[in-house]
């Protein structure tokens, strides 16, 4: 094919004679310029990528048909986990090719449900999203934060459920914060950083976080301050009320360290303190309920893989804590308290297995799973007899299950239809050796019958780190890939919490490379067993992922013959100087501290690209209002990639426009990238006869 034989005329991009000094280490960054996004000369540099990447992929014969079968396979109905407050139970459901879910409300779950408030009418191109809501406790007011063209940056309002009609309340400059409703539906806290430089918000980087209550009806600027820390910049605080309302408990967060503290307030008495009640950064905790002055926390202090603790706050020395439910085999991923039971969800091999508690600690019974997937719910209060849950995998798209709390059974709610045959597909679950012998879990999907040749196209997806464990889950991407013969990897990588916090420490700062070598090692695996070969093996991944493609298309470029980099953290000796980067310190370490410098140098992406070197075929996707990873890592990899590529693999950036991070993105953009991205690998892969999908 053309695009394989004739290299590309990329857009020229500047260079500057930029030197910075690390330690003793003179590093250059010629390409410092396009880390401001806004200037004239980035935004002239944006539209002469855009220009040629989407030439190239218009051109692919296969985009079309790609386009035309994605969209028909997401024209399915899409349900969330209902949930439920006084009288009524909420829902998003998404017809199938909405650009935004919308939410609804209803009384019976037999009866007709009502909208409540539907995102696809705020902007015409989808790009205004629902990214956050509480109920009050009555379910009679909605409070609800909305994001603009993908930014962290959320504007919160106050809807009232029965009639719909907004209230005055408008509250700006909250980002990372959810809401909790005072008992008696007066107002909520919340928290919220101070304004940003105005041509600065998507830059500006993200320091002292402070909670607030709001009062319903005042303006803003009569928000009462609760806590803050002047002298604590990085850290956060996300407050929870106590189902009995007597409680504020505040959880402070510092960046991505999985540690936190917990501090709360009586508030049945005006003007108490606040009181520390763990106030070590030490441990994981998470609070799950209350009886009086006992809590219940999901920690993982001395219990790497978790466990659930009481704690009375009468009596908060550490040796009067008692152990509810006690480490097990299992990761303990999460814990609710519904109807006087703890709903432990555990990881197994990082697919989920559900377990019922007394609360005395005492195992009642476990949940049967449709198979080998992943489940998320369970939410409600301590006296609800009834909850919902999820179930997904990779060949069953999310389906809604309710629980019945008395009896134990569970009874189907919703369940999609999907233009396609599950029983054509089967997943199956193997154990590979890293490079230093550690044992790594693979998923491996595809068409039944494949054949073990060598030469399968295969999609390698990774992740591996700040504790996120990636589990089966159902996407109409993934089902193309796979209807057009390809094989779809999933390693659970150290770095992630597959198997707790010994797992996820496993692959932090100076351990980083260990990630890279468990994916490497995948990619070996799938090779080594015939599934595929290099000229058939492409590697993806997201945000950290996009750091992971990154980091591994530089260290083995031979290994691969296509990487899809997104929204990746590719400059890590920067990243900490943008938005909310300083929080990754604690996964990654910083460029400031010697011997973190030593680190990330070693596997910067953009640092490690060698001139003349083959690379795969590279298309990189960003967005230019993802104020998350800021799209300067991504124009910085692209260029000096395109500067120091070899041969005629295509190196493209991919820019979305009014778009951010990821969450809610429009579903025609979301398709409109997904098609872009499966006809890339068509192209550079030369798979054929795509033209029949669906048929």
């Amino acid at each position: 094919m053309s695009s394989l034989t004739h290299p590309l005329s990329y857009p020229p991009t500047p260079v500057v004679e930029q030197v910075d000094n690390y330690h003793g280490t003179e590093v250059a960054d010629p390409y410092r310029w396009l880390e401001d996004s806004q200037s004239e000369a980035t935004q002239a540099w944006i539209a002469a990528q855009n220009d040629l990447t989407f030439a190239y992929l218009n051109a692919i014969p296969a985009r079309q048909a790609l386009f035309q079968r994605l969209t028909r396979l997401w024209n399915y109905e899409k349900y969330s986990v209902p949930f439920q407050r006084g009288q009524r139970y909420f829902f998003f459901k998404n017809d199938g090719l909405q650009n935004q879910s919308v939410l609804y409300s209803l009384t019976d779950l037999e009866g007709e449900p009502q909208v409540l408030l539907d995102p696809n009418t705020l902007s015409a191109d989808g790009t205004i999203a629902l990214a956050n809501l509480a109920i009050s406790e009555d379910g009679k007011l909605m409070a609800y934060g909305l994001a603009m063209a993908g930014s962290d940056w959320q504007e919160w309002r106050v809807r009232e459920v029965e009639t719909g009609r907004d209230l005055p309340d408008q509250l700006q400059w909250i980002k990372f914060s959810g809401v909790a409703w005072r008992l008696d539906g007066q107002g909520f806290y919340y928290s919220r950083y101070d304004a940003p430089r105005p041509d600065r918000t998507l830059e500006e980087i993200n320091y002292y976080q402070k909670l607030y209550y709001h009062r319903l009806g005042t303006d803003q600027s009569e928000d009462v301050l609760i806590y803050e820390r002047p002298d604590q910049k990085e850290w956060g605080f996300n407050a929870t009320v106590s189902e009995d309302g007597q409680y504020l408990i505040i959880a402070v967060w510092r960046g991505t360290d999985p540690c936190n503290l917990i501090f709360y307030q009586d508030l049945t008495q005006p003007q108490t303190p606040v009181v520390e009640l763990i106030s070590d950064f030490e441990a994981h905790y998470s609070f799950i309920g209350n009886e009086g002055t006992l809590f219940w926390f999901h920690t993982n202090l001395e219990a790497p893989r978790g466990r659930v603790i009481g704690i009375d706050i009468t009596q908060p020395a550490r040796d009067r804590w008692q152990e509810i439910i006690a480490e097990q085999t299992q990761t303990l991923e999460s814990v609710s308290l519904i109807h006087d039971q703890f709903i432990a969800a555990y990881l197994k091999n990082a697919h989920s297995q559900i377990q019922v508690f007394d609360l005395q600690g005492q195992a009642l019974r476990s949940i049967d799973l449709p198979g080998l997937g992943s489940v998320s719910g369970f939410g409600g209060q301590r006296q609800d007899q009834e909850t919902f849950y999820s179930f997904t995998s990779f060949t069953a798209p999310t389906t809604i299950y309710h629980y019945d709390c008395s009896t134990g059974k569970s009874t189907l709610f919703r369940q999609p239809q999907v233009d396609f045959n599950p029983q054509d597909y089967e997943t199956h679950q193997v154990f590979y050796s890293s490079k230093d012998g550690t044992r790594v879990p693979l998923f491996i999907t595809h068409k039944k019958g494949l054949k073990l040749e060598g030469f399968n196209p295969t999609l390698l997806y990774g992740y591996g780190g700040f504790n996120v464990s990636l589990t089966p889950s159902f996407s109409v991407s993934t089902l193309v890939w796979m209807e057009m013969g390809g094989v779809y990897a999933v390693p659970n990588l150290r770095g992630g919490g597959e198997y707790g916090e010994t797992w996820h420490q496993a692959g932090m700062k100076d351990k980083k490379q260990n990630v890279f070598d468990d994916f490497i090692g995948a990619a070996v695996w799938l090779i080594e067993h015939k599934y595929t070969c290099p000229s058939q093996l492409a590697i993806s991944g997201g945000s950290n992922g996009g750091l992971l493609v990154g980091a591994c298309m530089a260290q083995h470029p031979d290994l691969f013959a296509a990487a899809l980099p997104a929204v990746g953290v590719m400059d890590m000796l920067r990243f900490h100087r943008f938005t909310i980067g300083w929080a990754w310190v604690n996964e990654y370490g910083s460029a400031e501290n010697p011997e973190d410098f030593a680190v990330l140098y070693r596997y910067s992406p953009l640092h490690n690209l060698q001139p003349g070197m083959a690379y795969p075929a590279t298309l990189i996707t960003t967005a230019d209002h993802d104020d998350r990873v800021v799209p300067a890592h991504s124009f910085k990899f692209a260029a000096a990639l395109q500067a120091v590529q070899r041969g005629a693999a295509p190196v493209l950036i991919r820019i979305e426009t009014q778009a951010g991070h990821g969450a809610g993105k429009p579903t025609t953009k979301l398709i409109e990238e997904t098609a872009d991205r499966l006809a890339f690998l068509v192209q550079v892969l030369e798979i054929g006869g795509v033209e029949t999908l669906g048929v």
